[in-house]
């Protein structure tokens, strides 16, 4: 029996799927394309959420892998108890590294240099003149050091940055330094001016960034989180921002959406965007890419790449 394959793409729309599947759009709509239970490769709607990700796992009793597009799984956990041992859950590494890395540099840029400010005067016709904060000769720690990590150093490195800091779960080399771990971060907060969250969300770094991790910071550092909103405690950081301590730049919040009325909207020192970090014009090619290469392998019987767990 032919293998069914749920896209959130139609197939005609990805170059190099392999032949041999019955390949079946889905983004989550209300009615499914196909019997859940004769999928065997389920491709997670990407941006829809965490009900609608994990809505037909608990019907897909063959499925053999989930695939997310976006570069965390928590959206997708909730749902994995639902499955048989032998499934494997795939992240999409490589395809939000640059939109992600970009909006981060963009982000810290935007918040020194006091762009918000800039827009608001032309609004009103003021010319604020006068010295900004530049990332030049700044210190900078990326709490996260896996691939978009790694991409956010890429772009940092012609803005000659004093010095990055690079922290992630456990401790290892790489060939611009050494990546410290967790455990290290009391001591390295003190030092550094803007503090990048570039974290998957887990047990260990939910509210990693609480009122503790914030009053380690040094007096007006720029705290820039392009994690998930829960690494970060909200009430913890209002209390910094709205004291004039901290500054703040935001991709992602929690809650999210962030709703009308939320005091963080009209926080002094922060900046919010609106969880856009991957989803650009790069986007859509690098996340086919890597369908047509995943169910390439899936097909030859390979083992596939970015396995994030296989449940058991």
């Amino acid at each position: 029996m032919t293998s069914d394959v749920w896209l959130p793409y139609r197939a005609d729309e990805i170059e190099g799927l392999p032949e041999g599947f019955n390949y079946h759009f889905w983004d989550g709509d209300e009615t499914y394309p196909a019997d859940p239970a004769n999928c065997d490769f389920y491709v997670v709607p990407y941006l829809k959420g965490s009900e609608i990700a994990v809505r037909p796992l608990a019907a897909m009793t063959k499925v053999r892998a989930v695939q997310t597009l976006s570069a965390g799984i928590d959206h997708v956990q909730p749902g994995l108890g639902d499955l048989h041992a032998g499934v494997r859950l795939c992240n999409a590494k490589g395809v939000h590294e640059a939109s992600t890395a970009e909006l981060t540099l963009a982000l810290i840029l935007a918040s020194l240099r006091d762009i918000p400010g800039f827009v608001h005067g032309q609004d009103k016709q003021e010319w604020r003149s006068g010295f900004y904060p530049a990332l030049a000769d700044k210190s900078v720690l990326i709490v996260g050091y896996g691939s978009i990590g790694a991409a956010i150093e890429d772009r940092l490195t012609p803005f000659e940055c004093a010095r990055v800091v690079r922290v992630a779960r456990s401790a290892r080399t790489t060939e611009r330094g050494p990546v410290h771990p967790l455990a290290e971060l009391p001591e390295l907060l003190p030092a550094a001016d803007v503090v990048i969250l570039s974290t998957p969300l887990t047990d260990d770094t939910r509210g990693l960034a609480d009122a503790g991790f914030l009053s380690r910071m040094k007096d007006g550092a720029l705290l820039v989180n392009v994690a998930r909103g829960p690494v970060v405690d909200t009430q913890a950081l209002l209390a910094e921002l709205e004291s004039g301590r901290l500054r703040a730049a935001l991709d992602v919040t929690d809650p999210e959406p962030l709703p009308a009325g939320h005091p963080l909207w009209h926080a002094p020192g922060l900046l919010i965007s609106p969880h856009v970090g991957g989803s650009t014009s790069a986007f859509a090619p690098r996340a086919k890419r890597l369908l047509a290469a995943q169910l390439t392998r899936f097909a030859a019987g390979e083992p596939l790449h970015n396995i994030a767990l296989t449940t058991g």
